[in-house]
C-alpha cells in the first residue's frame, strides 16, 4: 500500500464515517475526481517562486503589489458613435483599457450595406466600414496613452490598419500605440464560425501581423490565443487549456517557418481564457497554463526569458449567465473574477449580469467594473503574490488538469497539429457541451434559479435599440465615404493587395495605405475571397 492510499485510509476514511455524502461522486468539470481531504500524501509536483520558470505561482516576481491588472471592459454596439460614448463613461469610471466588440458583418469581412449584413448591422458590436468609422469610435480618445484591444479575427489585419491609420492621420507614432488583436483564427474553425478565408491563407493572415508588429508596433500584442470562445461553446476546463496551447504552439511554429526570429515575436504573444464555474478548477487551469507554456515552449524551440512567459486576459464566463433571475449573475460574476485574480490574471473583463437578456446596460457595465475594482482595492488578495500557492488542493488540481491536457496535445499532435484537428477538437467540444446540458436538465447540475430554486417571475428585458434606424444611417455614411473618396486610388490600392496576396509579401503595409484611401473592410475582404477562396466545413 502507498503512503498516499495509506494516509488516504488513516486520516480520510475516519474523517467521513457516519457522514452521508450528498451525491455519490465529485468532480471538476474535467472529470477529475475531488477528494474529501487532501493533505501531506498529495504533496505538489512544482511550486517554484513567482517570476521564475515556469511561472506556475505568476509571470512577474511582484504581481499585484507592482501592478494592478488591466480593467478592461469589453464594449461595443451599433454605431462607432453610440460605442464612443460607453467607451468614455467606462473611462470615466476607472476603467484602465478599452475592449472593443465587433458587430458580425464586420467580424466576416462585409460591409454594412451587404446584402448578407441585413438585420445584423450593430446587433452584437460596433460596424466598422472604413476608417472613418474608426475615428469616430476614438474620438477624443488618447491613442498613444490607452491601452485597446480589439476582438476581431478573420478580419483582425484590416481592422489593425485602420487603427493604425488613425494614429497617423492624427499625428500619432505607430510605435507608440499599445493594445492587443485577437488574430486568433484556429479557434475560429474550432469553436466560433466567423471565418471566412481557408485555414492555409488565414494562418498566412495571421503571421503577417506578427512579423508587422514586431517591426513596427513593439508594443503591441500581435494575437490573443483565446481558449475563452472554446469554453463558451462547451469545452471543459482541461479542454481548454489543451486546445488552447496546441494553437498558440502552432501560430510559433508558423511564424519561425516564415523566417520570424523566436524573441521578436514571442514576447508579445498573449493568451485569453474564461474564469467559468468551478472557482478552484479555474485558478489551477491558470497556472497549469503558465506551467505548460513555459515547458512547452522550452522544449520544442529552445525559449527562454519573456519567450516563455504566458501572459493573458480574463472574461467571466458569458455562458454561465441566466436570463431567470439576474441579479444573481452579480454573484457569478464576482466570483469568477475573483478565480481570475488568484490565478493571476494581466487584465480582466467581468460581464455584466443582464448580458443573458441583452447588451449589458450602462448600469450593469460600471457594478461590473466596481467588481473589479473592490477586489482590487478592498480585500486583500492582491497584498500577497499566488495567495493559494502550496494549498494540496490547487496543487492537486494544477497537476491534475496539466495532465489531462498534455494527453490532448498528444492526441492533437497525432492529427498533425491543431490545423489537421480542426474537427477532433470541434468534435470533443461538441460531446462536452451536450452531456453538460443533460446535466442541467436532468437537475444533476444545479444551476440556481434554472432548475433550483426557481420562482415564478418575469425579467424585465431592457429597451432594445432602434437597430434598423442606426443600420439605416451607418449605410448612408458608408455612400458618403465612397462618394468623396479618390475613386482612382482606391482602386489602385484594391489592385495592389490582390497582387500582394497573390504572392507571399507581408500584406499589412498595403492595407494601412488601402484604408487611408478610404478602401472599405468589405471591399478588402472581397478582393481576399476572390484569391484565397473561402473556408468549407468537412
Amino acid at each position: 500500500m502507498s503512503d498516499r492510499d495509506r494516509w488516504r485510509r488513516e486520516t480520510l476514511e475516519p474523517f467521513l464515517t457516519h457522514r452521508t455524502e450528498r451525491r455519490d461522486s465529485f468532480s471538476t468539470t474535467s472529470g477529475i475526481e475531488v477528494e474529501g481531504l487532501y493533505g501531506p500524501a498529495d504533496p505538489p509536483s512544482e511550486v517554484g517562486h513567482p517570476g521564475e520558470f515556469p511561472y506556475t505561482r505568476g509571470v512577474y516576481p511582484n504581481m499585484y503589489r507592482g501592478r494592478m491588472w488591466t480593467m478592461r471592459q469589453y464594449a461595443g454596439f451599433a454605431t462607432a458613435d453610440e460605442t464612443n460614448k460607453r467607451f468614455r463613461y467606462l473611462l470615466d469610471s476607472g476603467q484602465t483599457g478599452l475592449s472593443v466588440a465587433f458587430d458580425l458583418p464586420t467580424q466576416m469581412g462585409l460591409d454594412s450595406d451587404d446584402e448578407r449584413a441585413l438585420g445584423e448591422v450593430g446587433r452584437v458590436g460596433v460596424a466598422i466600414d472604413s476608417i472613418e468609422d474608426m475615428h469616430r469610435l476614438f474620438d477624443g480618445i488618447p491613442l498613444d496613452s490607452v491601452s485597446t484591444s480589439m476582438t476581431i479575427n478573420s478580419t483582425a489585419p484590416i481592422l489593425l490598419a485602420m487603427y493604425v491609420g488613425v494614429a497617423e492621420e492624427r499625428g500619432l507614432d505607430r510605435a507608440s500605440l499599445r493594445g492587443t488583436v485577437q488574430n486568433d483564427v484556429l479557434k475560429e474553425f474550432v469553436a466560433r464560425g466567423t471565418y471566412i478565408y481557408p485555414v492555409e491563407p488565414s494562418l498566412r493572415f495571421v503571421t503577417d501581423v506578427f512579423d508587422f508588429c514586431a517591426e513596427e508596433l513593439p508594443r503591441w500584442n500581435s494575437i490573443s490565443i483565446s481558449g475563452y470562445h472554446m469554453r463558451e461553446a462547451g469545452a471543459t476546463a482541461a479542454q481548454e487549456l489543451a486546445f488552447t496551447i496546441a494553437n498558440g504552439l502552432e501560430y510559433v511554429r508558423r511564424a519561425l517557418d516564415r523566417g520570424l526570429t523566436l524573441d521578436r515575436f514571442a514576447p508579445r504573444l498573449s493568451f485569453f481564457f474564461s474564469a467559468d464555474r468551478m472557482f478552484f478548477e479555474e485558478i489551477a487551469k491558470f497556472r497549469a497554463a503558465r506551467r505548460m507554456w513555459a515547458r512547452l515552449m522550452k522544449e520544442e524551440f529552445g525559449a527562454s526569458g519573456d519567450s516563455c512567459r504566458l501572459r493573458f486576459h480574463t472574461q467571466t464566463a458569458g455562458s454561465s449567465l441566466t436570463a431567470q433571475q439576474p441579479l444573481n449573475n452579480v454573484v457569478r460574476v464576482a466570483v469568477q473574477a475573483l478565480s481570475a485574480v488568484l490565478g493571476g490574471s494581466q487584465s480582466l473583463h467581468a460581464n455584466g449580469y443582464d448580458e443573458a437578456l441583452s447588451l449589458p446596460s450602462a448600469e450593469a457595465a460600471r457594478l461590473a467594473l466596481r467588481t473589479q475594482q473592490i477586489l482590487g482595492a478592498e480585500i486583500g488578495v492582491t497584498d500577497t503574490v499566488d495567495p493559494l500557492g502550496g494549498s494540496y488542493f490547487v496543487e492537486a488540481l494544477t497537476d491534475g488538469l496539466e495532465e489531462r491536457a498534455m494527453e490532448y496535445l498528444e492526441r492533437i499532435a497525432d492529427l498533425g497539429g491543431p490545423a489537421g484537428a480542426i474537427e477532433y477538437m470541434r468534435d470533443e467540444i461538441h460531446e462536452t457541451a451536450y452531456d453538460h446540458q443533460k446535466a442541467v436538465e436532468s437537475g444533476a447540475l444545479e444551476v440556481v434559479g434554472v432548475n433550483v430554486h426557481v420562482e415564478d417571475e418575469t425579467a424585465a428585458v431592457p429597451e432594445v435599440p432602434d437597430f434598423a434606424g442606426l443600420a439605416a444611417r451607418q449605410r448612408e455614411r458608408l455612400t458618403a465615404v465612397r462618394a468623396s473618396r479618390d475613386a482612382d486610388a482606391a482602386t489602385d490600392a484594391l489592385a495592389e493587395i490582390r497582387q500582394m496576396a497573390e504572392g507571399d509579401a507581408n500584406l499589412l503595409p498595403a492595407l494601412v495605405r488601402a484604408v487611408k484611401n478610404r478602401v472599405t473592410i468589405g471591399e478588402i475582404s472581397h478582393v481576399l475571397r476572390a484569391v484565397w477562396g473561402e473556408y468549407r466545413p468537412k
